[in-house]
């Protein structure tokens, strides 16, 4: 870890390369990583205090909603509205988007977020984490409209995630390629710890909830059980990792190579993740890596999303392992 390049300084000297840049996305970026100190303080003591358990409430997904998801959502809510850099937010807890308070100053991104990812786990301290998503505001003028979210993947300009683990990092893209910064607690800075973050290009590593398995077409089920078998030039087939938060998930595979994959089910024909909240920044990260994300049928960041909350199967992850699971896909039979 480089302990003289912080969050702040990486975001500054980036911008420099672009003499058209205003600042502001500069200034949204610095006030997530904020935000991601705040929950970080939270989630570190949440054993300790009464923020552990479940509010009561159901959310838009119909899922119990956990007492630090709700606490996450209200901070990221109240910190990015009184930025200045944003017209508009979307919240996976939400089901309409937040217009900002009145007096609030209006910016000219609008942003997507799921403010509490994995949160079944939280309980079991499993690592949870922030997944978000930034786009140039395409309204006119004033207030954001839903309008300013619901576009294809490849038209957003940054986005990322704050994985609250073993330690907090945040991750993220601004479409020149992808760095990590880990928080060091004692000064209160995250530091630049992963530069230039490159998925290889075949991984051994295949992760999914085979739970699930009786409820996958042919296809996928006869890709995993090829991956189970002998590999051609390893002699070993893939190894087994699944957490079931998909943030921690997803990291893992970033650094390590492989295949993460949520595919549709009988009982879920249009897959679980939200193509705004998890699928489309997640898709932005692993392309920015040198990787893939399709939704078995073509590429995640080519889907324009008719509504905040539609889902998609996904399958992301090393580029060879994606193109591997397509081959499948493309059989009689996928």
């Amino acid at each position: 870890m480089d302990e003289t390049i912080t969050i702040q300084r990486h975001i500054a000297q980036t911008q420099r390369r672009h003499p058209e840049a205003t600042g502001e996305l500069s200034g949204l970026l610095n006030a997530i990583a904020f935000a991601g100190k705040l929950i970080t303080r939270e989630v570190r003591k949440a054993g300790l205090v009464d923020i552990l358990g479940l509010t009561g409430r159901i959310n838009v997904q119909g899922e119990q909603v956990q007492k630090l998801d709700q606490y996450a959502h209200h901070v990221l809510v109240r910190v990015l509205a009184q930025s200045g850099f944003i017209c508009v937010l979307a919240s996976e807890e939400e089901e309409d988007v937040i217009h900002l308070p009145p007096g609030e100053k209006l910016g000219n991104y609008a942003i997507a977020f799921d403010p509490l990812d994995g949160s079944s786990n939280i309980d079991a301290n499993v690592s949870i984490g922030t997944i978000f998503s930034i786009y140039r505001r395409r309204s006119p003028a004033g207030p954001g409209a839903v309008d300013d979210l619901l576009r294809p993947g490849r038209e957003q300009i940054a986005a990322g995630y704050v994985l609250y683990g073993s330690s907090t990092m945040i991750v993220f893209t601004t479409g020149d390629g992808v760095h990590g910064f880990t928080y060091d607690p004692t000064v209160g800075e995250f530091f630049l710890s992963h530069d230039s973050i490159r998925i290889p290009q075949k991984g051994n590593i295949y992760s999914v909830n085979e739970g699930n398995c009786a409820k996958w077409t042919p296809a996928i089920q006869q890709f995993v059980a090829h991956l189970k078998e002998s590999d051609e030039e390893t002699h070993r087939p893939y190894v087994a990792r699944y957490v079931g938060s998909l943030v921690a998930d997803f990291h893992r595979t970033l650094l390590y190579g492989g295949i993460f994959m949520y595919p549709a089910e009988t009982t879920r024909p249009r897959g679980k993740l939200r193509i705004v909240y998890e699928a489309a920044p997640l898709a932005f990260l692993v392309e920015q890596a040198g990787g893939r994300a399709i939704d078995g049928s073509g590429p995640i960041r080519e889907i324009t999303p008719q509504s905040l909350h539609e889902r998609t199967p996904l399958f992301v992850g090393s580029d060879e392992d994606v193109k591997q699971l397509e081959s499948y896909l493309r059989r009689p039979n996928g």
